[in-house]
């Protein structure tokens, strides 16, 4: 999707000032939440990380135990 950054300027120039502010807040929000969704992403850096448990636990034991150890 494209965004014409003019066009969104001209509106905001368009709000009385108290909403100028509340705009800028609201798009102080969007960018922390995106930083947040970003750094959330999911990665491999773990695999193999509990491979020393694989003669102790089944797959199915060691996925129990390992949100048992998130939670």
């Amino acid at each position: 999707m494209s965004t014409d950054t003019g066009l969104v300027e001209e509106k905001i120039r368009l709000l009385p000032p108290e909403l100028q502010q509340e705009v800028i807040r609201y798009i102080d929000q969007l960018m922390e939440q995106s930083k947040k969704d970003s750094s959330h992403k999911f990665g491999f850096a773990w695999a193999g990380s509990l491979s020393h448990l694989k003669d102790r636990y089944t797959s199915v034991q060691l996925q129990h135990k390992a949100l048992d150890w998130w939670n």
